[in-house]
């Protein structure tokens, strides 16, 4: 099975819709965000994408572009936003763009903050300028909980960020919900688990998976930071795209509830949780599971390297998904081992295959 025939039956039950969208991606050049604008277009959406390239990739798009996608190659910090929103006419924003790397934001928060706070704010004052009717928001639940009391963490728990990339993030959703409040253009945030699968980048910061399993695939020795014992929620993107579709038909809803028009429809006292949305699989694993599960799908034969820990990162985390599973109707499908084969199986036929 490939990672296409685990998404093509989420895109039939999304595409039940009788009408076309024309939807802005932010990061759609992205390991996530290029999955949700395949999606989109599997949908009948017409899409546009937003992305400078610092980490997206083109080539991650070569088939929706194909297929009619549009690409803007600017920042989302850019006033010439402004531009893409006043010819774009968009329905719906699904807003991927960030600085996704905990330790770089530890070592420069100031760019963190720029980025995925005051780029949020360009985004939003756009919406708000043309009429968007809805957004949905790649949030993360790996990071804006901080050291969690009890497990699984549900959407309520208190929130400690124990990096600057928590705290953009969570001061993110703070934004979202205010132009909700004043603009009522309502939003969905969906708080990501560790997403892995295919074009995640093996040569990144972010992407355990992806980094280990390119580094075994070669014979090389990946190197796990402190003991392993740190728990994860790993969640396939193919499950995290559902999520996006989902969380789209329930803003077309509410968009069909205000007939079309969010002008006005302020929702006094909104608070954030009421529009977060945990996407995990309410499972930790371990970093040093993960290891002996990639190291059994790759022939790997050696044993890990250890370093010491890295600031800003968590001992424990993994995610109560209920709300989502109740209010969304969404549920992962793809189990942790046959996601994992699907992901080394795309990096040994990106690299060329084995031996």
């Amino acid at each position: 099975m490939d990672f296409l025939e685990t998404v093509a039956p989420i895109y039939k039950i999304a595409a039940k819709g009788d009408f076309s969208l024309r939807i802005l991606v932010t990061g759609g050049a992205g390991f996530i965000g290029s999955h949700v604008v395949d999606a989109l277009l599997a949908e009948g959406h017409e899409v546009v994408v937003v992305d400078d390239l610092s980490t997206g990739k083109r080539e991650n798009l070569a088939a929706a572009l194909e297929q009619g996608a549009e690409l803007c190659e600017i920042d989302v910090c850019d006033p010439r936003l402004e531009e893409v929103f006043r010819e774009g006419e968009f329905d719906f924003v699904n807003h991927h763009a960030a600085q996704i790397d905990v330790r770089h934001s530890v070592a420069d928060p100031a760019h963190d903050a720029r980025v995925n706070i005051i780029g949020l704010l360009n985004v939003m004052e756009n919406c708000r300028k043309y009429g968007v009717k809805g957004v949905v928001f790649a949030s993360s639940g790996g990071v804006v909980y901080g050291e969690p009391a009890e497990l699984p963490v549900g959407e309520t728990a208190p929130k400690r960020p124990f990096s600057p990339y928590g705290v953009s993030k969570l001061s993110s959703e703070f934004y979202l919900s205010y132009y909700t409040a004043v603009f009522g253009i309502p939003y969905i945030a969906l708080r990501y688990g560790n997403v892995y699968g295919p074009r995640q980048d093996p040569f990144g910061e972010a992407g355990v998976v992806a980094i280990f399993g390119q580094r075994m695939l070669r014979g090389e020795t990946p190197v796990i930071y402190g003991d392993g014992e740190q728990l994860r929620d790993y969640v396939y993107v193919g499950d995290v795209v559902q999520a996006n579709l989902l969380a789209l038909k329930k803003l077309q809803e509410v968009a069909s509830r205000a007939d079309g028009s969010t002008a006005g429809n302020s929702v006094p006292g909104c608070a954030i949780n009421d529009f977060a949305y945990n996407i995990g699989t309410g499972k930790g694993t371990s970093v040093n599971q993960l290891f002996a599960m990639l190291k059994q799908i790759t022939g790997f034969a050696g044993n890990p390297d250890y370093g010491p820990e890295r600031a800003g990162e968590l001992k424990r985390i993994y995610l109560d998904v209920h709300k989502a599973q109740q209010e969304l109707g969404w549920e992962p499908r793809v189990s942790l081992e046959e996601g994992l084969r699907l992901t080394v199986d795309y990096l040994d036929r990106a690299s060329g295959g084995r031996g």
